[in-house]
């Protein structure tokens, strides 16, 4: 598991759109799809119900999200 992949995937869930996430993270939204999908994968858990309307965690999704939040916190705590 990549942070980068955490990253990514706490961008979209704060923005609720993978469009919106790559334009905070400055980054093509191709990469964060792929990314996600990558995580996914690794997980194996669905983690975003999407629509084209919407982007929604699903109960994985809302199980990672502290858990993500947590190592990304604690690899700045140790870069600084």
């Amino acid at each position: 598991m990549e942070l980068r992949h955490l990253e990514y995937f706490v961008a979209v869930a704060a923005e609720r759109s993978f469009t919106r996430a790559a334009n905070r993270l400055h980054v093509v939204q191709s990469a964060v799809s792929a990314a996600i999908s990558s995580l996914e994968r690794e997980l194996g858990s669905t983690l975003f119900e999407r629509s084209a309307q919407r982007v929604d965690l699903t109960e994985a999704g809302e199980a990672l999200l502290p858990q993500a939040r947590a190592t990304l916190d604690a690899a700045q705590a140790a870069r600084d």
